[in-house]
């Protein structure tokens, strides 16, 4: 095969990002030359007007061209990063454990995006939240539980495709049980094989047998599964388990190759080459690298791969072949899409009912009759450190639709570095709310709950992670931080 043959083999297994709100003069000409795929993120999002106008332009110079995006409809939204998801994400579904539910609201999650032209979204995250101590998977998760994490993605698989778009199960074989984020450094899953099929692989086979049309692999090393090579870089991994164990025949997407987990130990480029010959169809880039030098860099390092015999031109040809495959399911179900709006400011209706399901509210003895809330309120708001795979500039918070509801509200955010002795200072002789975000993960946001608490022991306390800890005169659990879950606390709070 000829050289430039396999530059456009290598540029069609690709899924790189870009920077802008329309699609730079590169993508559009890497588009004609064989990309078979872009990945969208915040930064390329204003509203769906222009996602609609963004999608059509690329369209026009492929017209089955795989627009991804890593949409969760949770904490970690991209189409709704602005104002926060107006969707429950996947732990406030589980903890409501309706899967007819769950389908409902990725279903419509799937129209909305289908209704702007993306095709493949990078969820459900399948992941079994075992260890709460977990960094960067959390209330991403639908659980704790095997059992409901598979019921859930499945639902969700089934929903999402329903809406017209591609779903991604990820991150296999699973992150729940870790406590390294792999955009920094490589976790261990040290499980053994019979720990990994009962829990961690269980979310895994219910996302193939609800049809997924694509799995992403997660930067993990497995000892019980390959004692040598992450989950993105290994042929036991992705040949021997994921397609002749799991008999899953559709797209494996890696999660970006610039994440540290596999770029530190085998360069940008050398992942990327590892994973297609370990059995990856398509390769995700452009979180961070997100310029056509990187994508080039790959590309090339792919044919030069090709031409050293280190990754068999039938492997490549093989990954081409399934991400055509998976355009051509988009293209056919994008046909037979009923009309629908495009998303509106409000977001969705939906979601909002979901997330109203999801509170759950525990009252101590003395904090009986302490709701609803009738005056202006001090809300206190704890801010932990960021995880990497929810936005910065994704709000959070119960000051807005607080104030909203209960005018002359006030509210303070402290990070670690600037929480007082007495937090509640300022509250004024007003009822107290104390926000937190996995409270059991940090202990400088327990000692500051507790200070808090012994100054004001009627202050209500809203967890909106995972509710490990459970504090204070009331205690609200909303199971995630998304514009919903704020909204639909602070109507309880107040009883409107």
């Amino acid at each position: 095969m000829s050289t430039g043959s396999l530059a456009a083999l290598a540029a069609a297994v690709l899924q790189p990002g870009f920077v802008g709100t329309t699609p730079p003069p590169w993508i559009c000409r890497w588009l004609g030359e064989g990309l078979g795929s872009v990945v969208l993120f915040a930064r390329n999002v204003v509203d769906p007007e222009q996602v609609a106008a963004l999608t059509a332009t690329l369209r026009a110079e492929r017209p089955d061209v795989v627009v991804a995006i890593d949409e969760e409809a949770g904490d970690v939204t991209r189409i709704e990063s602005a104002r926060g998801s107006s969707r429950p994400g996947n732990f406030a579904l589980g903890a409501v454990d309706d899967p007819a539910l769950t389908e409902q609201v990725a279903r419509d999650l799937g129209a909305d995006l289908a209704e702007l032209g993306i095709t493949l979204n990078y969820a459900p995250d399948a992941d079994v939240n075992s260890n709460p101590a977990n960094p960067v998977i959390g209330v991403r998760s639908f659980g704790a539980e095997p059992a409901l994490v598979a019921r859930h993605t499945a639902a969700w698989v089934r929903g999402l495709q329903a809406g017209g778009v591609a779903a991604c199960a990820k991150h296999f074989p699973g992150h729940g049980d870790t406590r390294v984020d792999s955009h920094h450094d490589l976790p261990w899953i040290t499980a053994d094989r019979a720990r990994l099929d009962a829990v961690e692989l269980a979310p895994f086979r219910a996302a193939v047998a609800a049809g997924a049309q694509a799995v992403m692999t997660g930067h993990l090393l497995v000892p019980a599964l390959d004692p040598e090579l992450p989950a993105t870089l290994s042929g036991r991994i992705l040949g021997g388990l994921l397609r002749d164990e799991l008999g899953f025949s559709g797209v494996v997407v890696t999660d970006a190759v610039e994440m540290r987990a596999v770029a530190d130990r085998y360069g940008f480029a050398g992942a990327a080459v590892r994973a297609l010959a370990a059995g990856a169809d398509a390769v995700c880039i452009g979180g961070e690298r997100a310029d056509e030098e990187s994508a080039r860099l790959l590309r090339d390092a792919v044919v030069a791969a090709v031409v050293a015999g280190d990754l068999p031109e039938e492997r490549l040809a093989e990954a081409a072949k399934r991400v055509g495959q998976l355009a051509a399911w988009t293209v056919g179900v994008r046909a037979d899409l009923p009309p629908r709006p495009r998303p509106g400011a409000e977001g969705s209706a939906v979601g909002l009912a979901a997330a109203r399901r999801a509170l759950r509210v525990t009252t101590a003895p003395a904090g009986v009759g302490a709701l609803p809330l009738t005056g202006p309120v001090h809300v206190v708001e704890f801010e932990p450190p960021r995880n990497i795979a929810i936005g910065p500039e994704t709000p959070w918070g119960l000051a807005a639709p607080l104030t909203a509801l209960l005018a002359g509200t006030t509210t303070v955010r402290y990070a670690e570095a600037d929480v007082p002795v007495d937090p509640t200072v300022g509250a004024a002789g007003r009822c107290v709310v104390l926000v937190v975000r996995d409270l059991h993960r940090h202990g400088w946001m327990r000692a500051a709950v507790g200070r808090a608490l012994a100054a004001r022991p009627d202050a209500v306390v809203v967890e909106l992670g995972v509710p490990e800890e459970v504090t204070g005169a009331v205690h609200v659990a909303t199971h995630g931080a998304t514009r919903a879950a704020a909204r639909a606390a602070a109507e309880l709070l107040t009883g409107r």
